[in-house]
């Protein structure tokens, strides 16, 4: 496999209405050079925090042939403490170097006085958190020069105190801040199913014009001690027929829109993952006349 030295990476690729799959290193060799119709690629900008070697000449090499997303998941946007400035930092230096097509974060908190969590924590929907959540969304996109993409959480409890719903607190969010949504199709799906409500509903009200991504994901399911059905937003397999019908209800209704499948833990061939891509850029096409379907292979 050729990689090439580092360098200033070429100008960013389009990535609208097109499928990609989130980047593996165990995948470098098939996707540089296998065939494959994948468009971009997603990455988390916390494993390139290193400030050379391999993983900063694969992510260059990415960059000159792919589009490029960078998806954080490490800045605690919603949490109490203010951000992370050598955190924040480190993501504004990796934005410069690399230019992605789209940067985004998720709407969660992950820290506590000094430590960090494995998980990406919900949030009460309230007046106060809106402020805060609005300052850091602020805060971010100053030192990174650029708007951001939210990311619509998959969430296992629901709190008392929140004064609004996920739609509305969104849409509030884009309002104040003028920072996108990335739609997460399996976080909405996973959500509604724990807490029996409707996906297609959820859907319906979300600020769609505001949705510059998104993401789709398989979900694993747990039985609980009273029988109940409990969905985790697990990425270990493949996209769920449902979570496609809802994908495809919604893309018939807005539009195409750039959408990357997640596949995080036990990952599979790399084919696998060009196949669910080719699913839904066969969506994507079929609902868009001019793009058609030059992108599916």
């Amino acid at each position: 496999m050729s990689v090439s030295s580092l360098q200033t990476p070429a100008a960013p690729m389009i990535t609208d209405a097109l499928a990609g799959v989130g980047f593996k290193h165990e995948h470098a060799q098939d996707v540089f050079e296998s065939e494959h119709s994948v468009a971009w690629f997603e990455v988390h900008p916390e494993n390139y925090m290193g400030e050379g070697g391999m993983p900063h000449r694969l992510l260059t090499d990415l960059r000159e042939r792919f589009g490029l997303s960078l998806h954080g998941v490490g800045l605690s946007i919603g949490g109490e403490k203010p951000l992370n400035k050598s955190h924040l930092a480190q993501l504004a230096e990796l934005n410069e170097r690399y230019e992605p097509d789209l940067f985004s974060e998720h709407l969660a908190w992950s820290s506590h006085d000094e430590g960090y969590l494995n998980d990406l924590l919900p949030l009460p929907y309230t007046q106060a958190t809106l402020d805060l959540v609005s300052d850091h969304i602020d805060e971010v996109q100053e030192a990174l020069g650029r708007t951001i993409l939210l990311e619509n959480p998959s969430t296992y409890v629901v709190f008392e105190g929140s004064q609004m719903s996920e739609t509305d607190f969104l849409k509030a969010i884009a309002k104040r801040t003028g920072c996108g949504l990335l739609l997460d199709v399996n976080n909405v799906f996973v959500s509604a199913t724990n807490h029996q409500t409707s996906a297609g509903d959820y859907l319906a009200d979300f600020p769609v014009g505001h949705v510059g991504e998104i993401h789709l994901a398989g979900h694993a399911s747990v039985t609980l001690s009273d029988g109940a059905e409990l969905l985790i937003d697990a990425h270990d397999r493949a996209v769920s027929d449902p979570v496609w019908a809802l994908y495809e209800q919604l893309i018939k209704r807005i539009g195409p829109r750039p959408t990357l499948v997640e596949w995080d833990n036990d990952v599979p061939a790399f084919q696998v993952l060009a196949h669910e891509a080719e699913q839904a850029q066969a969506i994507l096409c079929k609902n868009d006349p001019i793009l058609g379907c030059r992108h599916v292979a």
